[in-house]
């Protein structure tokens, strides 16, 4: 059987990113590389290393989020070498966030990068953070909340 191409490991990332926002980490997570150099930095905050890290951070997340309805990806860039890969995107989606009564629109600005392992597209690093629109530099030097 010949390993999928990056485009396939894109769609499946595609199916696999919204389900976290319905609670469900599995797809994503089998999308994950095992090695001790996975990162994950997430909306939430910090960044996670090594794959016992980024599967809770993926975990945590999961929780947070409920009725999740993917709204689409914007994709600006994307870019394929022999052995590595990355994309940058805008996603676009609406849930329940920390058990609110109704559901939000969310978009958030995401750099995916992969990495060929035995010859499959493995992500290795996943930064997400809400910035996609244009921010002022006032809200860059806010303290943390």
């Amino acid at each position: 059987m010949l390993a999928p191409s990056f485009q396939e490991e894109v769609a499946r990332y595609h199916q696999a990113v919204p389900e976290i926002t319905r609670g469900n980490t599995a797809p994503i997570k089998e999308l994950y590389s095992r090695l001790d150099d996975v990162t994950l930095a997430n909306p939430f905050g910090g960044i996670a290393r090594g794959w016992a890290q980024v599967e809770a951070r993926l975990d945590q997340a999961a929780r947070q989020f409920r009725d999740g309805e993917m709204l689409g990806f914007d994709t600006i860039t994307s870019y394929t070498a022999r052995d590595t890969a990355f994309l940058v995107e805008t996603e676009h989606f609406r849930a329940r966030l920390d058990g609110a009564a109704a559901t939000e629109e969310f978009a958030l600005r995401v750099t995916s990068i992969f990495r060929r392992e035995e010859g499959y597209w493995k992500l290795v690093h996943r930064h997400a953070d809400p910035a996609a629109r244009s921010q002022s530099r006032r809200s860059l030097a806010q303290p943390p909340a």
